[in-house]
């Protein structure tokens, strides 16, 4: 087996990790959560560093149920939003934020290609369905290109879909519109990951993105658990740390074995289903994708594999029916309601079930400790939102915002937040951007940085 290292530069496939800790085994390396043992050596004035994630709701929503009562630290949760009340010390309730870019400004149909693509962009995308596909840089990407080389990932990027890169999907638009929020280039989108397996060997080694799947089933029959790869590395770390780190660690260690067992269970009780009626993602159960894809987040945020994620809970227009929570109906179509009251109702449900997933991401940030001692949600912003408000409408004025956590980057957080006038949804990203100490002059349509969040 493989030494515990504590070296400034590991080399690691592909990229130079600085001061970074972790176990290795044979071809494996596992990345390690903050331990106070481990910090001694840093200097007393070390912080740690501050992350940002993206993530993303589809088709709009029921106003009526996700408007917020009140300003600033005097409101009251909507009842969509009332999943988050024991994070609401640590929220802030955006209102008043557009997205001008993803309305057609003459282009015509579309506005769900153009939602997903200028949410994190603020551009005006071309509208073709070939391969002259072009929209910006995302405010994820202007970060990971600024900090990336700090970490193993310069970033991540999730989705529960199976993602499509070509072909016509919405109204002219090329699908590689409608299924990427995040883009590198103005023609280069970063394709979102649905596999919560290989989102996993991404983060904890075995990654190989050319293997096919019958080479990958046949290998995962044989393979045993990461763990068993790092337990003499492991063993040895536990001897030098004190009680407190060596609970961390095992608590930490069991976590990874249970995500892998929770993938494994996903795994085995796949079904095979005709050709074009198979649900998107693993496994099956929606709810329990999306938890094994937010915890995934949360140890890579943890470790420190990366600083920068977006996670797109679904594409917008995706007709994806809930009837675990008693609605058979597809989402797009329940959002083209015409003030029908049970097509509203059916929609609240469904808003509050996304609002419930993202309570649920922001316990697993308040609940790990970061390299300082503070919670990780103190270091972690988090912006919850999606590219329209009322999807009847099509409308992409008073998006439904919320942001969370980032105290330690000096963010004002329990409060609901009003901006009246036009206010770019640019400006929040050129602001997150300026608390991280990265330099963007404009994003998209941005005008300005909001001093006040």
């Amino acid at each position: 087996m493989g030494v515990f290292l504590e070296t400034e530069t590991v080399h690691m496939p592909s990229r130079s990790i600085r001061r970074r800790r972790f176990l290795q085994g044979f071809g494996t390396a596992l990345f390690l959560p903050a331990l106070e043992g481990l910090q001694a050596a840093a200097p007393a004035s070390a912080k740690a560093p501050l992350r940002m994630a993206f993530l993303y709701i589809p088709n709009g929503v029921n106003l009526n149920k996700w408007r917020t009562k009140g300003e600033g630290k005097d409101f009251e949760l909507s009842p969509t939003l009332q999943p988050l009340e024991s994070s609401k010390g640590d929220i802030q309730v955006l209102t008043g934020l557009d997205h001008d870019k993803g309305f057609s400004n003459g282009d015509g149909a579309g506005d769900h290609a153009r939602a997903n693509s200028s949410f994190l962009t603020g551009v005006q995308i071309k509208k073709t369905a070939g391969a002259d596909i072009r929209a910006g840089v995302s405010v994820d990407q202007i970060a990971a290109q600024a900090i990336g080389r700090e970490t193993y990932l310069p970033s991540l990027e999730l989705s529960c879909d199976q993602a499509r890169q070509s072909g016509r999907c919405d109204s002219g638009y090329a699908c590689a519109y409608q299924y990427n929020m995040s883009w590198r280039s103005e023609t280069q989108p970063m394709a979102p990951e649905n596999n919560p397996r290989l989102v996993f060997e991404r983060l904890f080694g075995g990654f190989n993105p050319g293997e096919s799947r019958e080479a990958r089933e046949k290998r995962m029959v044989t393979r045993r658990s990461i763990l068993d790869f790092v337990l003499e590395d492991a063993k040895g770390l536990r001897r030098q740390l004190g009680r407190t780190d060596q609970r961390k660690l095992d608590e930490y260690l069991t976590a990874v074995r249970e995500m892998e067992a929770r993938i494994e269970k996903a795994e085995t009780h796949l079904k095979e289903v005709p050709a074009g009626s198979k649900p998107t993602g693993i496994p099956e159960d929606y709810e329990s994708h999306l938890r094994i894809m937010l915890d995934l987040l949360a140890l890579a945020f943890e470790t420190d594999t990366t600083r920068v994620s977006s996670f797109m809970f679904a594409h917008d227009g995706s007709n994806r029916s809930f009837a675990e929570i008693g609605v058979p109906q597809g989402h797009h179509s329940l959002s083209h309601h015409r003030h029908d009251q049970e097509r509203l109702a059916n929609i609240a449900k469904i808003d509050r079930f996304y609002a419930t997933q993202f309570a649920y991401f922001l316990e697993q940030l308040k609940a790990k400790r970061d390299l300082d001692g503070s919670r990780l949600i103190d270091n972690t912003m988090v912006v919850y939102g999606g590219g329209l408000s009322d999807g009847n409408y099509h409308d992409h004025n008073n998006l439904p915002v919320v942001l969370a956590g980032g105290k330690n980057a000096g963010l004002q957080t329990g409060r609901h937040k009003v901006y009246n006038g036009a206010e770019p949804m640019t400006n929040l990203y050129l602001s997150l951007l300026d608390r991280m100490n990265i330099e963007a002059e404009r994003i998209g349509d941005s005008t300005r940085k909001l001093s006040d969040i």
